[in-house]
């Protein structure tokens, strides 16, 4: 499995993400940037992931101008194909804001950045990121945003539950969710989605922060080991 990791002016968690991808998982990995029109040289069976940071320096609100980069209309039509796209914190803005994921990612409930571990539990093992997780599995990932509070309308929550493309919730070290644990103030505490054809995907937190021993957490390494793994098992 091939890995683009997209880079924008302002991006920075580009390089955090080779490394994981590249170092850490042993994948082929190459950067992409935000003018490059070509996806030719990938297929179904890879990923473009969209990285965190700071696209374009949060104009207007995050994500609303990278969503026009000339890599989006490729990354548009790689999706529409089958194409995996996993965007992250600032990636996950950029895919709502492209339409690629519904919904929309707020100013935070208390209007402050948040940087620190929260906790994630697992809802559906029915993706390919989730698939080497189980349900109700609670996860410590760290989160840096200050637009992170998820928001749809009411019809589109549904729907999301409904066909289980909510993947985590923010959620207690036990797993329960209760309003302190919902950091951001996000609709029903939910913290990553994917959508309907199960092949783009969007979270806050950073799994890619807690990849390795190194880092002194490893709960985010399952995240990539099941997108690659599942990728692999179709192939």
């Amino acid at each position: 499995m091939k890995f683009g990791v997209i880079q924008f002016p302002g991006s920075n968690c580009d390089d955090d993400m080779v490394h994981v991808l590249r170092d850490v998982m042993g994948c082929e990995t190459v950067k992409l940037w935000h003018k490059d029109k070509d996806l030719s040289g990938f297929t179904t069976d890879d990923c473009i992931v969209v990285p965190g940071g700071f696209s374009y320096g949060d104009y207007v609100r995050a994500g609303a101008v990278a969503r026009f980069s000339p890599i989006m209309e490729a990354v548009q039509e790689f999706a529409a194909k089958g194409g995996y796209v996993f965007g992250i914190c600032n990636g996950f803005q950029i895919l709502c804001e492209a339409g690629l994921l519904p919904g929309a990612l707020l100013r935070n409930q208390e209007q402050k950045f948040i940087a620190r571990n929260v906790f994630l539990r697992v809802e559906t093992n029915k993706s390919a990121i989730t698939s080497k997780l189980e349900a109700g599995q609670v996860l410590k990932i760290p989160v840096a945003h200050a637009e992170g509070r998820y928001y749809a309308d009411q019809e589109t929550i549904v729907d999301l539950i409904a066909n289980e493309q909510v993947l985590f919730h923010y959620a207690e070290p036990t797993g329960e969710l209760t309003d302190t644990a919902n950091i951001n103030g996000s609709t029903q505490a939910i913290a990553g989605i994917c959508n309907k054809g199960r092949n783009v995907f969007g979270m806050m937190p950073h799994p890619e922060r807690a990849a390795e021993e190194i880092l002194g957490n490893t709960d985010g390494h399952a995240v990539f080991a099941g997108l690659i793994a599942s990728v692999g098992a179709a192939v």
